[in-house]
C-alpha cells in the first residue's frame, strides 16, 4: 500500500525507524563522549593526588631530619617514627615520640629547636590528613559515578572503565591506597584500640 507520495507503508515505516535509529545513535555517541571525558579525568586526577601524598609526606619527614640536624645513620630511624606520627600509630600525641627520640639522638639542641620540631610534624600531618582525605573522596566519586547512575552504567558497557587499579569495585586491586599502620588495621579489627605507651617504642 502507498501513501499519496508514492511511498509505501513498510518503506515508511523503514524510514522512520533508520531515522530513529541514527538520532538515537547521536545522542547515545554525545553522551559516551562526555561520560568517557569525565571518568578519563578521574583516572587523572587519582594518581596525581597519590603523587601529591607522597609529596608532602616525603618533604615532611625530609624537613625534620633537616630541623633537628640528624645525623645520615639515624635518617631511617627518624622516617620510621614519622610514618607512625603521620598514620596516627601514636594518637594525637605521635610527635612526642618523635621528639623524644630526637632528644636522644641531639641532647644538646635548644628547647626552640624541639618546639619547632613539634610544629613541623604537626603542619605536615595536616597537610598529609587532608591529602589522603582528598584521595579518598576522589575515588569515592568515581565508585559513585561508575555504578550509582543508570547512563553511567549504560555508557560502561562499552567504555569498561576503571582502567586503573584502583579498588573500583571493591575489593580488586588497588594501587593508590591510603598509609596506615598495622596497629591501626589491627584495632580496626577487634574493635578496640589498648592505652598507648610511647615508652615501648614504635613497634608496640
Amino acid at each position: 500500500m502507498k501513501n499519496e507520495r508514492g511511498f509505501s507503508t513498510t518503506a515508511l515505516v523503514g524510514l522512520i525507524a533508520t531515522g530513529a535509529f541514527v538520532v538515537f545513535g547521536f545522542f547515545y555517541f554525545v553522551g559516551y563522549i562526555g561520560f568517557r571525558n569525565e571518568a578519563n579525568a578521574f583516572e587523572a586526577d587519582i594518581p596525581a593526588q597519590y603523587t601529591n601524598m607522597q609529596n608532602v609526606y616525603d618533604n615532611g619527614w625530609k624537613k625534620v631530619v633537616e630541623t633537628a640536624q640528624i645525623p645520615k645513620m639515624q635518617e631511617e630511624q627518624t622516617k620510621e617514627l614519622y610514618t607512625a606520627a603521620l598514620t596516627g600509630r601514636y594518637g594525637a600525641d605521635g610527635s612526642k615520640a618523635l621528639v623524644q627520640f630526637i632528644q636522644e639522638q641531639n641532647p644538646n639542641l635548644g628547647t626552640e629547636t624541639y618546639v619547632e620540631i613539634q610544629r613541623t610534624v604537626q603542619g605536615f600531618h595536616d597537610s598529609f590528613q587532608a591529602s589522603q582525605t582528598d584521595l579518598i573522596a576522589r575515588k569515592q566519586e568515581y565508585t559513585k559515578y561508575l555504578t550509582a547512575t543508570t547512563a553511567s552504567l549504560f555508557y560502561n558497557g562499552i567504555g569498561g572503565f576503571p582502567h586503573i587499579h584502583c579498588g573500583i569495585p571493591s575489593g580488586t586491586k588497588d594501587d593508590y591506597q591510603i598509609v596506615t599502620s598495622d596497629k591501626t588495621q589491627n584495632d580496626f579489627q577487634q574493635h578496640k584500640s589498648a592505652p598507648l605507651d610511647l615508652s615501648k617504642g614504635i613497634n608496640q
